[in-house]
């Protein structure tokens, strides 16, 4: 503890800058007992140690020197204790009067050694270092990614903001903001290698696991009012009524981002699709592999695409969900059919259990489109899981009682509504239209659709899916499908902790190296989600790594904040000593050199 002694304006502060204990060890050697004096200490990995200080000898040899020989070289292990603390006590005058100079910075982060160890465990650096030799601008484009990827990750924002912000971190970012700007360019470019360059070092340092590919796509809005030639107005997930880019995303199996592809914002989902699973299967030495996706996905194209000519044999797999009110009148038959439904135990299912399922193998024509450009047909052999949840039927009977009472609100008063605002609700409006100029809604005597509300609650709780995969218990078709979430997650996470959008920057290139920063992050994040073995959310992850700072105290002596469990467990996962109250400038030098390593 600091101990103050106060003389008029100033203060005078000695505290204890760290150091470690000396202890006596003692233990057996050919029957013989061995005397030594130890020093613990942290390795470079920041994990506690010991190191021999002096070899004392046998006891009974030193029985013949010393009465009581243990109790002797305790006191000298006590006493060097005192005297290796005396050693690294500081004492300095604080002048209280003292003003801060012009243009400080205020507190610094060493939270981000972290991501900059995992950083350099993938070897971005040297992927980067590499790849600029051959090009002749001046700036450091590993210097520039470090920062953008950082400020990614604990401070979020435009471009310019990561670069007013580069004085919280404690590397030397020698650069201008328009050097950022000029970079853009040259990180689009290099963009599909070093994504390909990601994935192999991620699969050496940390595994992956491809036998099972998540894809999904989702869009992003920008703050401009016309659209240009790739942002475009289309269905944004987020029904903002701007031009938007799709982003269509592969994680591999435990939920790791593989590869992403922009595309332009008027584009669906389905034509998203083999682009990206093409570049993986591709460039990714993935072998076979199952796909899983959700309904905006399913086409023939895209089975056909992954099963190849002979569906028998299929080349690849997948795992889709399958659209029960859109599906045939012979497929909502069999799924409202009691018959050969279980529960989870295989028995036949009991209402209060609140969940059955049941399976069948049938063929099914899907429509593809040849090398003409004409449309046939294939046939395709597939496994039909369905299941019924009670807790599903419930959800979808909250939504559309919301949905409900939108449309009784606009059949009540349809002149204060327009194409616009009746999303939804219009559903089950009967004999709604719309102005073609004005998009005001028109049409007499609207009513409440009833005969479709009461289609649809038919089919409230149940789920189906459709997998090429014969052979796969349904248990585990069900529990593979629902992996899926975390890729919907993942997305939420980029939206919100990483904050992805709005995109600041306006064309293409720029606009898709500003994604590749927020992938190098996303992947960062989900590695330190899985080396604590998911413990945390990345919420939380971020808010404790933002929080690990600290200010100047005394010339090269800083002080920290903040401590939890949280930065223990992410310090002993890394290998990083996040605990000191007080860290010479030298020794955070270290830390940060150790991580790049």
């Amino acid at each position: 503890m600091a101990t103050q002694l106060k003389a008029s304006s100033k203060t005078i502060r000695a505290f204890q800058l760290g150091g470690g204990t000396v202890n006596l060890a003692v233990y057996k050697v050919r029957d013989r007992t061995y005397l030594a004096i130890k020093k613990s200490y942290r390795n470079p990995e920041g994990k506690s140690a010991k190191k021999t200080v002096k070899s004392l000898g046998y006891l009974d040899d030193l029985e013949k020197q010393y009465p009581d020989p243990i109790a002797h070289f305790r006191e000298v292990a006590r006493q060097m204790t005192e005297e290796e603390k005396a050693l690294r006590r500081v004492q300095f005058t604080v002048d209280m009067d003292e003003e801060l100079p012009i243009g400080a910075v205020g507190a610094k982060n060493l939270g981000y050694a972290l991501p900059l160890k995992i950083y350099h465990q993938l070897g971005l650096d040297k992927f980067l270092k590499g790849k600029a030799l051959s090009e002749d601008f001046k700036y450091n484009t590993n210097s520039i990614m470090v920062l953008l990827v950082m400020a990614r990750l604990l401070m979020p924002g435009s471009k310019k903001a990561a670069f007013e912000a580069k004085g919280r971190f404690f590397e030397r970012f020698d650069f201008t903001l328009d050097d950022i700007y000029r970079s853009l360019g040259y990180f689009d470019k290099i963009s599909a290698e070093m994504q390909r360059y990601l994935h192999e070092s991620v699969r050496a340092v940390y595994g992956v696991d491809t036998s099972v590919i998540y894809y999904d796509a989702t869009n992003y809005y920008f703050e401009i009012k016309k659209p240009d030639e790739f942002r475009k107005y289309g269905v944004s997930k987020e029904k903002r009524k701007r031009p938007i880019v799709q982003m269509g995303l592969a994680m591999d199996k435990n939920g790791l981002p593989l590869h992403y592809e922009l595309f332009r914002g008027n584009m669906t989902d389905k034509e998203t699709f083999r682009s990206v699973i093409g570049e993986v299967r591709k460039n990714y030495d993935t072998g076979r592999v199952i796909v899983v996706a959700d309904m905006g996905i399913i086409t023939g194209d895209n089975i056909y695409y992954l099963v190849g000519n002979n569906p028998s044999k299929p080349k690849n797999g997948y795992v889709f969900s399958f659209s029960v009110r859109g599906g045939s009148h012979i497929f909502k038959r069999y799924v409202l059919e009691e018959t050969g439904y279980v529960d989870k135990d295989g028995k036949p299912p009991k209402a209060e259990t609140g969940f059955k399922m049941k399976e069948r193998i049938v063929p099914r024509q899907i429509n593809v489109t040849m090398q003409s450009g004409k449309t046939g047909k294939a046939t395709v052999h597939e496994k039909q899981v369905v299941f019924w949840s009670k807790k599903y039927a419930g959800r979808a009977r909250a939504d559309r009682a919301e949905i409900i009472a939108r449309a009784q609100a606009l059949i009540a008063n349809p002149e204060k509504y327009t194409r616009a605002t009746t999303y939804g609700a219009a559903s089950y409006a009967g004999n709604i239209g719309y102005d073609k100029e004005t998009g005001e809604v028109v049409g007499k005597h609207l009513f409440l659709d009833m005969a479709k509300i009461e289609e649809e609650e038919k089919y409230d709780g149940y789920y189906s899916i459709v997998t090429s995969e014969l052979y796969m218990q349904k248990e585990k078709i069900v529990s593979t499908y629902r992996g899926l979430w975390e890729i919907e997650e993942t997305f939420k996470l980029t939206k919100s902790d990483l904050e992805a959008r709005p995109v600041h920057v306006q064309s293409k290139e720029h606009i898709n190296a500003h994604f590749l920063t927020c992938f190098i992050a996303l992947t960062i994040l989900r590695l330190i989600q899985k080396k604590t073995n998911k413990e945390f959310s990345a919420e939380k992850i971020i808010c404790c790594l933002n929080k690990i700072e600290c200010i100047n105290e005394h010339e090269n002596i800083y002080l920290f904040g903040y401590r939890s469990l949280i930065s223990d467990r992410l310090g002993e996962a890394f290998g990083i000593n996040f605990s000191r109250q007080r860290l010479s400038l030298a020794t955070v030098k270290n830390i940060l050199a150790t991580a790049k390593i």
